[in-house]
């Protein structure tokens, strides 16, 4: 079971971390004088709004409000919230306002044989997660590209974990490792707003706010993806640079895992490589070398 409280928390943070997100001259005002907040104010937020300041006020700081679907509507076109955003804020604003405690499913979270069928037979590289970025299951392509996951203790098979590993902080230098940082954290804020209390989110995000402060920084951004894509760079050790497109794929269940998928155009020199690099990992058995080039950020 679940109190609407802590969904009323997250709405607050949400909706102060995209009130700083704004400037002034974004939405039509002078910035006047010293300002001590480098967003919008409360009461310029709640004046684009169309709303009190006090019942705004209210709504951040997380205490008992209802906001009808005309309110979040506002809200929604003051703060310039796209699709995403705007599902995000709806979501938990309906949670935050339902009189009745929620039950939730927290059931251990499982791949159907069928999935991992699915991911033995496929040619190409591709995980399953859960909704919290757990690694439930992973195919031979996506071992010979990653390395082997198992080298990890089974609590800490987990992508934000595993991605803020402090012995990978040499990785953490270029844009493309904090992009793919902010999508994970993007899906982990999703998963947080269908159960602020779950133990799972609660331990991983909790641990991370701890010994994190890039963590720390990130999060409080307040960025929610539904499901994310994108290109990745991975340098395979005698196959060279591989340049691969990722897609996420809903598995059955609400929320439920997903399916994590690599790919390479068809006939491309990546394409090749991968394929190079997935008879060079068939040919050999699986030594702790593999457990190694995991753990160096190749990247899990």
């Amino acid at each position: 079971m679940s109190s609407p409280r802590p969904y009323a928390r997250e709405l607050g943070d949400f909706l102060r971390a995209r009130r700083g997100r704004l400037r002034p001259r974004d939405v039509g005002l002078e910035p006047g004088g010293r300002r001590k907040v480098t967003g919008l104010r409360r009461e310029e937020l709640a004046l684009l709004a169309g709303l009190s300041t006090d019942y705004y006020q209210r709504m951040e700081q997380g205490r008992e409000v209802r906001p009808s679907d005309d309110v979040l509507d506002a809200l929604a076109g003051a703060l310039s919230l796209d699709e995403e955003e705007r599902r995000h804020l709806f979501a938990l604003a309906h949670a935050a306002r339902r009189p009745m405690p929620v039950r939730v499913n927290r059931e251990p979270e499982r791949v159907p044989n069928s999935t991992r069928r699915l991911l033995r037979v496929m040619d190409t590289p591709a995980v399953v997660l859960g909704r919290h970025l757990d690694l439930l299951a992973w195919n031979p392509m996506a071992e010979a590209l990653l390395g082997a996951p198992d080298a990890y203790p089974p609590d800490r098979l987990n992508m934000l974990l595993m991605m803020f590993d402090d012995t990978l902080t040499g990785e953490r230098s270029c844009a493309e490792w904090e992009r793919q940082a902010l999508d994970y954290i993007g899906m982990m804020r999703a998963a947080v707003a269908t159960d602020p209390t779950h133990p799972r989110a609660t331990a991983i995000v909790g641990e991370l706010s701890i010994r994190s402060a890039e963590f720390r920084r990130l999060w409080a951004r307040h960025d929610v993806r539904e499901s994310v894509s994108g290109t990745k760079t991975f340098r395979a050790p005698g196959v060279g640079d591989i340049v691969l497109d990722w897609d996420t794929y809903p598995l059955p269940g609400s929320p439920g895992p997903f399916m994590l998928v690599f790919t390479a155009e068809t006939g491309s020199t990546d394409a090749d490589r991968l394929q190079l690099l997935a008879s060079l990992h068939a040919t050999i058995e699986h030594v702790p070398a593999s457990g190694a080039r995991a753990r160096s950020g190749e990247h899990w």
